[in-house]
Parts: structure tokens; sequence; C-alpha cells
């Protein structure tokens, strides 16, 4: 029986072949109820009134603190730390020796020696690892993401996280906390008041609109949602509540990919330490990987940072970071790809779907409003017979009345340029979230990153821009 990553990855024999087979089944967004209302009218909410999103379990949270807090993430992350003051948030990536990307998280500083990390569980798995596996005087405590079948058991967490966002939302914000809010900058923190209670709040937003991101501890959820509730209702405004269902297809509007392949499956020293240390049944080794597009070297699925637009974060002048070396001989290569939204052709989306109700095998099916399947998704986006890059996290936009995706493409393609996406597993798998199908071809236009106007305007000039990084 395997008891670590290691192992399973030697009895598996091929990592990208584990993975492509997982069993672990559909990814779920843990607790938070599928649907309020429905999932269209929540997604328009974020665009044309306010929305409210349950933020409190489905992300890990790590809270690092001691003398040589800053010194261990700065070491551990791409990130420069120079102008990270206290009551600021960043956008924190680590990548491997090797330069591929691991993950990210939103790290919080709280006070000079503390932070908190929230995100998903491979940086949270790395930075325990790390913490371990140096010599480093931090103290490190693990909240992990609530799981995702709770099967009516009581689900507690450290804290809870409202997000409140869209047009109509500063009037929510002034009911609730009794007056006019401070004045927050993008990714900057303060305190508001929420009824009696007083809570950080952090100038966020998931799709571009207008917003606040509050937290406290969990014992204060309750009185915190009803009190946001009502100051809706005494403002008259109409806040919806954002099921799980609707909350995950908010990124392709706004440009993130949430869910990049680890880049930590190769590699010797470190990398191989830390796959002897990652459990059998951690995120890294029951995960699954969807997607047309199959490969036996599980490299083929790594990005780097600067795929996914992140190269403008990394600190050059830092001394020394974990990655540094690698990054610096990736830094201008042509092999270098670009992040970019694909919009899906109509008539295509609509022939698979209708094969679902003719005779004989349909193609796989497209499910609404996110066909969530894998944990990370690697579908082949060719240009006539060649392949020019792959898409990597989709969803159907009811605001843009279209299925859209992102992913990485080859410096070479051009936004407006019409490719196809190869859409289905192109063999059988072991997979228990995908169905007999077969593969279907969907012409795709290369658009811009983010595509809602909203967030290229103002959400694309925050920490996604250069302009942000020398805040």
């Amino acid at each position: 029986m395997a008891y670590s990553l290691t192992s399973a990855l030697q009895e598996a024999g091929n990592a990208a072949q584990m993975l492509r087979n997982s069993q672990i089944g559909m990814y779920v967004y843990p607790v938070v109820t599928p649907e309020f209302s429905n999932w269209r009218v929540e997604q328009e909410s974020w665009r044309q009134s306010a929305v409210l999103f349950d933020q409190s379990h489905h992300m890990d949270e790590l809270i690092v603190e001691g003398p040589e807090a800053t010194e261990f993430l700065s070491h551990h992350g791409i990130n420069s730390f120079a102008n990270f003051n206290l009551n600021r948030a960043k956008h924190f990536v680590p990548v491997t020796p090797n330069g591929h990307v691991i993950g990210d998280h939103i790290i919080f500083r709280e006070r000079e020696d503390k932070y908190v990390l929230v995100g998903r569980a491979p940086t949270s798995n790395w930075l325990m690892f790390a913490a371990s596996w140096g010599k480093w005087n931090v103290r490190l405590r693990y909240d992990p993401r609530s799981t995702s079948r709770p099967e009516g058991e009581r689900v507690l967490r450290e804290h809870y996280r409202f997000q409140i966002q869209g047009p109509e939302a500063p009037k929510i914000f002034e009911q609730m906390n009794g007056g006019p809010v401070p004045d927050i900058k993008f990714f900057h923190v303060d305190w508001i008041n929420v009824g009696s209670k007083k809570v950080r709040a952090l100038r966020h937003g998931m799709s571009g609109a207008p917003g606040l991101e509050v937290w406290g501890p969990y014992k204060d959820k309750d009185y915190i949602h009803s009190t946001i509730l009502q100051a809706a209702r005494d403002v008259g405004v109409n806040l919806v509540q954002c099921g799980s269902r609707a909350y995950s297809t908010n990124t392709v509007e706004s440009g993130w990919i949430p869910s990049p392949l680890p880049g930590i499956y190769t590699g010797e020293g470190m990398l191989a330490d830390y796959r002897d240390w990652l459990g059998a049944d951690s995120y890294e080794a029951a995960g699954a990987i969807g997607g047309s597009f199959v490969s036996n070297n599980i490299e083929d699925y790594y990005v780097n940072p600067f795929e996914l637009g992140y190269d403008f974060y990394i600190g050059w002048k830092k001394d020394d970071f974990v990655g540094k070396s690698a990054l610096q001989q990736m830094k201008n290569s042509p092999k270098n790809r670009k992040k970019v939204t694909f919009e899906w052709n109509r008539e295509d989306v609509l022939k698979v779907i209708a094969s679902a109700f003719e005779e004989g095998i349909p193609y796989k099916w497209i499910d609404f409003p996110q066909p969530n399947y894998a944990s990370s998704s690697a579908d082949m986006i060719m240009q006539d017979d060649k392949m020019v890059g792959m898409s990597m996290f989709n969803g159907y936009s009811y605001n843009e009345r279209s299925v859209l995706s992102l992913g990485v493409v080859d410096q070479s393609v051009q936004v407006g340029d019409v490719l196809t996406l190869r859409w289905g597993e192109p063999e059988p798998t072991a997979k228990t979230s995908t169905e007999r199908h077969k593969q279907a071809e969907i012409r795709v236009r290369v658009a811009p990153t983010p595509y809602a106007k909203e967030a290229r305007e103002n959400y694309s000039d925050s920490w996604r821009t250069k302009a942000a990084a020398a805040e």
C-alpha cells in the first residue's frame, strides 16, 4: 500500500497516467449550498446589483508567524516583500527549484511577524514541508478546507470569510458600517464595522466589480451573515447570495486560472524529499488531470509564472529564493506561452449538447455552468494539425451568454484568431467523473484576458499588472 506520493508514483509507474486515472470524482466546492436562487441570476448579480460570496469553506488557511516569517515566505515565493507593509495583501506564488508553478495563495500581513495565507492545498502543503525541511524560526498553524462531503457532520473553521461585490455593494458597506467606509486601495486592508463587530476588510473583486472581503472568528459567522443581509434590505439593494455552482465561474470572466497542475512530480533534491513527505492521500497524489491532451510526460502539463502572467511579481532584487536561477533562464525563452481567454463557438457547443439527445455515443457532456470534472484540466488547442496551447479552466457565463475558458497559447497566436479545441477524453480512463463519450472539435476565438470589460478596465489594472506590482 502506498503511504507517500513517492510510493504512489512507484506503484502507478507513471505520474501522468496515475492522475488521469484518479478516482477522486468531481471537484467539489464544499458546504455552501449549490444554488440559493438559481445560478443564472447569481452570476448576473455581480454585474447588475450585488452578490454575497461565502468563501468560508473551500480554501485552506495557513498562519505563518515568528521572527523569520518574512524571510521564510520571501524565500519560498517569487514575490518581492520590499513594500509589503502591514494591512496589505498580495497574490503569493511559489515555484519549484525548476521554476514551475506550485499554486498560489492570497497572503495577508497582520503583524510584523504574522501572515495569513488563503488558497488551495498545493501551496499550503509546500510551505508546511518547507518549514520542516529547512531551519526556519517560524510557527505554522494549518486549517484545511472543509471536507468535500461532510455527510451531515458539523463543520468548523478558524475564520468565516465573506465577499460582497457589484455596483450596488457600496450602499451595503455604508449601511452596515454605520457611515462612510474608509477609502481602501486595491489589495489593502482596513477595519470596518459590521453591526457591532469590528472586522478586517480587503478591497478585492473576484469578477472585477467593486467589492470588499471581510473575515473574522468563525463563531461570529451567523451574526455577520445576518447583519450583511439586513443592511442590504435596509437600503433596498437586491443582494443575491451566490451558491457553489455559480461561484467558481467568476474566474472565467476575471482571468485567473485557479488550478494549474503543481509542478512537483519530477526533480531531485528538495522535490524528491517533498514527494516522500506528501501522503498518498494528499491533493497532489489523489487529484485528477482531465481533458483531451494526453502525454506520458507529466512535465508537459506544468506551467511557469511567465505563462500565467505572474512574471511582474518576481522579486529579482532578492538575494535568493527557490526557483530564481531557473526563472532567470526561462525569462526570455521563446517557448514561454501566454495566457488568453477562449470564446467557444455557439453552434459547436450546441452540437455537443444535442448529441446527448441522439442515438449512439454522445460527445463529452458540457455541464453548466461548469464542467468541473477534474482538479486540473488540459484540453488541446489546435491550429490546423499543430497543437498551439491548452485550455485549463472553463465555464459558462450567463453575463456573456458564452462558454469561456482560460489557458495558454504559443506567442504566435493573436487575439481574434480562430482555433480548435478538442473536447473530451481521447481514451477510456478510470475516472468516475467521466461518462462514455466521443471527442468533439469546438471552434474557439482567442479573446483578451480578462474577458469581462469591467474586469479588464478595473480589476486587471490591480494585482494582475505591473502597475500594482510596483506599488
